[in-house]
């Protein structure tokens, strides 16, 4: 199981992100994780929401440059330790993480921690092999 994440490209101006989540929002779409990078002269806003394709067509035909990316989603105890003992499977497998990023929507007492993976297959091999729980909505 993946999951699809959006990336929209952005100019670093003053009241782009408001853009795009108020294309979304007058679309009807529900955000389930966002995170954003940024340089000086542009960021990357990274989501998972609730209806991608609708989102993409709301976005591209607002104007912004999208790009769907497969991640893994991978469920993990809300308490201290957690992440770290997945992160130790990732370093003993030497599986890349390029980037991740969380969200405590999900059931109780869980979190959803997304990540891309460099080796996205081997990734996805490691979470299933340890029998780690991999959501693909939320």
């Amino acid at each position: 199981m993946e999951i699809k994440q959006i990336s929209v490209f952005l100019e670093n101006n003053a009241g782009r992100l408001g853009e795009v989540t108020r294309v979304l929002a007058d679309a009807g779409i529900n955000l389930r994780a966002i995170s954003i990078a940024d340089t000086a002269d542009f960021g990357i806003l990274r989501l998972i929401v609730n209806d991608q394709d609708k989102a993409v067509k709301a976005l591209t035909g607002a104007g912004f440059t999208t790009r769907i990316t497969n991640v893994a989603a991978v469920e993990i105890e809300d308490k201290p330790g957690s992440l770290a003992g997945v992160m130790e499977l990732f370093r003993k497998s030497r599986v890349n993480i390029e980037y991740l990023y969380a969200s405590l929507e999900g059931n109780v007492g869980k979190a959803v921690v997304i990540f891309k993976l460099e080796d996205h297959d081997k990734g996805l091999a490691l979470i299933k092999e340890n029998g780690l729980s991999m959501v693909d909505s939320f």
